[in-house]
């Protein structure tokens, strides 16, 4: 493997892994927003806030009357979204 495969490999591990990271506080986020955990504790807050900050350009998308169900559909995109957009670049990237 040649050094320019090698560096383009690395780039393609590293945005597999940042988007891995980014779809995962979108579905934890998710789950203790349904599951309405307490948005007190220190680690449900910092992973409701990273959360919504990745998911901001997915709010109100979809407007359903359930609150939770509205979560759920607007972050799943926005999860889903970034998955997708993720794998491209990453395929893209790699040698």
């Amino acid at each position: 493997m040649t050094k320019g495969a090698r560096a383009r490999t690395g780039v393609a591990r590293a945005i597999s892994i940042v988007t891995a990271v980014v779809v995962l506080f979108i579905i934890a986020g998710i789950v203790l927003f349904v599951l309405e955990a307490n948005k007190s504790n220190d680690i449900v807050s910092v992973i409701n806030d990273v959360a919504e900050a990745l998911a901001g350009p997915f709010e109100d998308l979809f407007t359903l009357d359930e609150q939770k169900l509205e979560v759920a559909v607007n972050w799943g995109l926005a999860a889903l979204v970034y998955a997708i957009v993720g794998r491209v670049l990453a395929r893209l990237a790699a040698p």
